[in-house]
């Protein structure tokens, strides 16, 4: 068997600009969850992280969640897999600016502080721009509000993919669609 090539979330040459599509919602507007039960930012997850995603002027998103005892690894702190999803769906939310489904290929990340449960940790995502079909991006994650410590950051490569990619490989939940774009159809 042919293993494939290990890529990098950081960037090996000149990126095509990201361009923010005429349709994205507008800077400030809260970004809808892309299916009620996601673990990361449906509102219906009993124990999801419920992160609420803001559009940010050009190709960027802000994120918000409040950590949990449901989101603990150690006693009194974050899960590092529950950091790694709250930045992977930050990221993710980019898809709502750029009007593409995409996918996560890689996510790189590097965790700077511990964080407590009862902290709010506010993400900011920004994309790089693209190399075909790769979309890289980096984010930033910190404690108590955007302009605190920097608890965690994040480096990663989305993948463009096509709408059947969601219903050939997941479940077809065209009948429960509420938005005019759906990043996860």
């Amino acid at each position: 068997m042919i293993e494939p090539p290990t890529r990098t979330a950081t960037p090996q040459g000149e990126l095509e600009p990201a361009v923010r599509h005429p349709d994205a919602p507008e800077p400030g507007t809260v970004l809808p969850s892309h299916y009620e039960n996601c673990v990361a930012c449906g509102p219906s997850h009993p124990t999801g992280l419920r992160l609420v995603s803001t559009a940010g002027p050009g190709v960027s998103v802000t994120g918000e969640f409040t950590v949990t005892k449901d989101h603990q690894g150690a006693p009194g702190l974050a899960h590092g897999g529950v950091l790694a999803l709250a930045l992977d769906e930050t990221l993710g939310s980019l898809s709502w600016l750029l009007r593409r489904p995409m996918v996560t290929g890689r996510l790189e990340t590097d965790y700077i502080r511990p964080v407590p449960v009862g902290a709010t940790l506010s993400l900011q995502a920004t994309c790089l721009g693209f190399e075909g079909r790769r979309m890289y991006a980096k984010a930033v994650g910190r404690l108590d509000g955007p302009e605190g410590n920097v608890a965690l950051r994040a480096s990663a490569v989305f993948v463009v993919v096509p709408r059947e990619h969601f219903t050939e490989h997941g479940t077809d939940m065209a009948a429960d669609k509420v938005h005019d774009y759906e990043v996860n159809p």
